[in-house]
């Protein structure tokens, strides 16, 4: 097993993110343009917006996966943090325009704050760990499942997106940290109603381990950017 691997271990963080973007730009392309002009007598177009659905269930899975392994190999979880809310706060007008077509809707909150909520949730888990050690493991296995149960509850309530799933999806890779052949089954089960998430799931085995280049602003800049056009074109 270990060995399979290795030689599939051939995509850095940066491809990683980059196919992961693609494909969120892909998905969210279908719903503000597809989505609205899909009738019964559309065959063609409906044809091409279930495909754009199948690569678009690639993205989430990535984004949580990378957030675990930014939560381990960054130099400062606390910006990190900070740099997540930020720019939760900046998409969440353009989320809303992207999604409802109006400026400001509190029923549905976008994915970077799903994603901070992630990164706390096993930051609190990781500290706890650290702070548990004197004391019986499955003790701590307890207290981390009563934090997610926690904070899948958080997450439905503030309506993020993805919700629980997110929590779960997050936990489990943390949980099961270089061990994806494990995690992977976890995971898929948190989402099993989005059967080509398992898509985004596969591609995790491919992950190398290596940061590879990337512009870290303009990943930041590129999600809310995008759902402005989008938002745009859609009240268009």
């Amino acid at each position: 097993k270990a060995s399979f691997c290795k030689k599939i271990q051939f995509l850095s963080g940066a491809w990683l993110k980059n196919i992961a973007i693609i494909s969120m730009l892909i998905d969210h392309t279908n719903k503000a343009l597809i989505y609205p002009y899909l009738t019964s007598a559309n065959g063609f177009l409906a044809t091409i917006s279930n495909i754009f659905d199948i690569v678009g269930r690639i993205a989430f899975p990535l984004f949580c996966f990378m957030v675990v392994e930014g939560f381990f190999k960054t130099r400062n979880r606390k910006k990190y943090l900070l740099n997540l809310v930020l720019f939760g706060v900046i998409s969440e007008v353009p989320f809303d325009m992207f999604t409802t077509a109006s400026f400001f809707n509190t029923n549905w909150q976008n994915v970077m704050f799903t994603l901070a909520l992630v990164l706390v949730t096993i930051w609190i888990i990781d500290i706890l760990k650290a702070k548990m050690q004197s004391k019986p493991k499955v003790l701590w296995y307890i207290v981390s499942l009563l934090i997610v149960g926690v904070m899948c509850i958080f997450a439905m309530m503030l309506s993020l997106d993805y919700e629980h799933h997110a929590i779960l999806i997050g936990y489990f890779f943390y949980l099961f940290h270089n061990m994806p052949l494990i995690a992977i089954p976890f995971g898929y089960a948190s989402m099993f109603e989005e059967p080509w998430a398992l898509l985004g799931f596969g591609l995790t085995l491919t992950y190398n381990g290596e940061r590879g280049r990337q512009n870290k602003m303009l990943n930041y800049l590129f999600y809310p950017v995008h759902l402005l056009i989008l938002g745009i074109l859609r009240l268009c």
